[in-house]
C-alpha cells in the first residue's frame, strides 16, 4: 500500500451523461482502494445533490458491474451553483456555501468532478473557494479544450455512424434525401466524424456557416450523376451564413422562434430547392445511450486510475487531459468557459472535401 495525502474522496458526475462515466468511476475507486486505501463517497445528482447533502458510500463489491454500464449510476443534473446567488429559506446558505458545508461534514479530503466545460468551470471555481478538486473530461461532444480525448465521444460517434449507415438503405430504396441530425450545439465533432464514417454527401457544422443553395446544388449534382439518393448530416447547432452575421442576442432570439429542429429545417430547405422528397431523422439522446465501446472503457479506466495517483500526491486544482498520448494535469480554469471547435484547417475537413463531401460553404 502506497502513502497518500488523501483518505476520503467525493465523486460527482455533472451535466449530460456520457458512456464511460461509470468506467472512469470504477477505475478511480479500484485504484484508490487497492493502492492507497482510499474511501469514496458518491455524491448523487451532480452539484444539485451536493447542495442538498445527497450521498452514498461506494463499496468495492459494487465496482465490477460499472465497467460496461452506460450512463452514470450516481445520477446527474445541469446545476450551476455559482449562478444561484439566492440563499435557502431554511438553511440561510447559498448553493456554494451548502456545498462547502457538506464537503466539511462528510470530511472529504478531495472532490473529483467528471464533467464537461460547464461542470469543470464550476470545479475550478470551487477550487478557488478552498476545496481540493480534480476534474476528469467527460463529454460526447469532444469540445473540451487542451485535450485530444474525452470519454464518451467514441461511443457517440459509433452510435451515430451506425444509424446513418443504416439509413442509406431506406434512402436508396425510395430515392430520397435523408437528413440526420446529430448532437453538437457549439462544436461539430460528432457530425464531422460520423458523417465521414458513414459516407455522407453533405455535413453541416456549427463552425462552417452554410448556404442552402450550395447544399441543394450538391444534391442535384448527385441526382444528375445517377445517384438517386443523398445523405445529409446536420449538427444541431449548424447555422446558415445569414445567422452567422447575427450577434449573440439576435441569434438566440432567432433560434428560440424556430418552430422545428435544425435537421427538420434543413430538410424543408432541401425539398423546396430541389423538389426531391426529403425526410429528417433526429438521433437525439440515443447518442448518449448504451454501454461504452471498449476504447472508451479502456481510456476511462486509465483516466480514473491516473486520477487516484494525482489525489495521492495532493496535486489538486487540475483537470486531467490527453496530450501527446499521455495523461497530464493542467489548471482547471484553463478550460473554463471555452469550446474546442472544428477548425477550417482541420485535417478531417480537408480530407472530407477531397473525397467530395460538401459542407455548404
Amino acid at each position: 500500500m502506497k502513502n497518500s495525502k488523501v483518505k476520503t474522496v467525493g465523486i460527482l458526475t455533472s451535466g449530460g451523461d456520457a458512456p464511460g462515466l461509470n468506467s472512469a468511476i470504477r477505475g478511480l475507486c479500484e485504484a484508490g482502494m487497492n493502492c492507497y486505501n482510499m474511501k469514496f463517497v458518491g455524491i448523487l445528482n451532480g452539484y444539485k445533490g451536493f447542495e442538498a447533502g445527497q450521498c452514498i458510500s461506494i463499496e468495492k463489491e459494487t465496482l465490477p458491474q460499472l465497467l460496461t454500464l452506460g450512463g452514470t449510476f450516481l445520477g446527474s443534473t445541469r446545476e450551476k451553483p455559482f449562478k444561484n446567488k439566492e440563499k435557502d429559506s431554511k438553511t440561510g446558505l447559498s448553493a456554494v456555501d451548502s456545498i462547502k458545508k457538506y464537503y466539511k461534514k462528510w470530511k472529504l479530503d478531495a472532490l473529483v468532478v467528471l464533467g464537461g466545460n460547464g461542470s469543470n468551470t464550476t470545479a475550478g471555481l470551487l477550487s478557488q473557494e478552498g476545496l481540493n478538486v480534480i476534474g476528469l473530461p467527460k463529454t460526447i461532444d469532444n469540445d473540451i479544450v487542451h485535450t485530444n480525448y474525452s470519454f464518451g465521444f467514441q461511443t457517440a460517434v459509433s452510435i451515430a455512424s451506425d444509424a446513418i449507415s443504416m439509413i442509406h438503405t431506406t434512402a436508396s430504396s425510395h430515392s430520397r434525401v435523408m437528413v440526420v441530425e446529430v448532437m453538437g450545439h457549439k462544436a461539430g465533432w460528432i457530425g464531422l466524424h460520423s458523417g465521414i464514417a458513414s459516407g455522407a454527401d453533405v455535413i453541416l457544422l456549427p463552425e462552417i456557416p452554410y448556404d442552402k443553395k450550395s447544399v441543394a446544388k450538391k444534391i442535384l449534382e448527385n441526382h444528375k450523376a445517377g445517384k438517386k439518393y443523398s445523405i445529409v448530416v446536420v449538427s444541431e447547432g449548424a447555422m446558415n451564413k445569414e445567422e452567422a452575421q447575427l450577434d449573440k442576442k439576435a441569434f438566440k432570439k432567432e433560434r428560440a422562434s424556430m418552430p422545428c429542429s435544425m435537421g427538420e429545417r434543413v430538410a424543408k430547405e432541401i425539398e423546396e430547392l430541389t423538389g426531391l422528397e426529403t425526410r429528417c431523422t433526429v438521433l437525439g439522446h440515443l447518442q448518449r445511450a448504451g454501454e461504452p465501446l471498449p476504447y472508451d472503457r479502456v481510456m476511462a479506466t486509465l483516466f480514473g486510475a491516473s486520477c487516484a495517483d494525482y489525489l495521492a500526491r495532493g496535486d489538486f486544482g487540475k483537470i486531467l487531459v490527453w496530450q501527446n498520448d499521455q495523461i497530464v494535469g493542467i489548471p482547471l480554469l484553463d478550460v473554463a468557459s471555452q469550446v474546442k471547435n472544428v477548425g477550417l484547417d482541420e485535417p478531417l475537413v480537408k480530407a472530407a472535401k477531397s473525397v467530395g463531401i460538401c459542407f455548404g460553404d
